[in-house]
């Protein structure tokens, strides 16, 4: 039971540091032994694991779902019974969560489509899917938000769910491309004014 214990260990200190590296070096420079390195476990630790970077890759996606997912589903938002106020709030909790260096803060998800879209489709793929899936997590609401509003218009809950990664993502990247936080908090910002605007009486 120990060395199963020890096994499972090295394998989420492995996901765990591909998770931090991958954000702070992107994929294509990050390499077996600075994982295992930042991991502290050795190759053939890595090699009884994955078959390849590209298998922990894939891995480190579904490890980011089940880490953000927790995250996110644990929130104080969700206590909010008002839905757009609830909305409103999980724009304002996706603020409070740029704490830290870039790599702390960033999606990892969205760091591997910028960089691999083309040459790993199947990993990019499964980014695609994290993005979306999170994204749906907000339709309900928007939805609700809709109905309360009477504002139906040529857009749909969907939509505007994918719209707000949209906004979340592009405050990523010009927060590495600046190496300014305030921008991305700003863009932030401006998107939880774009909601109210969205939703606010005719």
């Amino acid at each position: 039971m120990e060395h199963e214990a020890k096994q499972v260990d090295s394998r989420t200190r492995l996901l765990n540091a591909t998770l931090q590296i991958v954000r702070a070096k992107g994929y294509t420079a990050t390499r077996i032994e600075d994982i295992c390195a930042e991991a502290g476990v050795t190759k053939g630790s890595f090699f009884h694991h994955f078959k390849s970077k590209d298998e922990l890759a894939l891995a480190a996606v579904a490890h980011w779902d089940a880490l953000t997912g927790g995250l996110f589903a644990s929130a104080e938002y969700h206590r909010i019974e008002d839905p757009l106020e609830r909305l409103l709030a999980y724009i304002d909790f996706r603020r409070e969560l740029l704490q830290g260096e870039l790599p702390d803060y960033t999606c990892f998800a969205g760091m591997i489509t910028q960089e691999a879209y083309l040459t790993r489709p199947d990993l990019v793929a499964a980014c695609e899917r994290s993005i979306t899936a999170h994204a749906r997590t907000l339709e309900a609401d928007i939805e609700a938000a809709i109905e309360q509003s009477g504002n139906r218009a040529d857009w749909t809950a969907a939509s505007v769910a994918l719209h707000t990664q949209a906004v979340i993502q592009g405050a990523f990247i010009l927060a590495k491309a600046t190496g300014d936080t305030a921008i991305a908090a700003d863009s932030i910002a401006h998107l939880r004014r774009y909601i109210e605007l969205l939703f606010s009486p005719r």
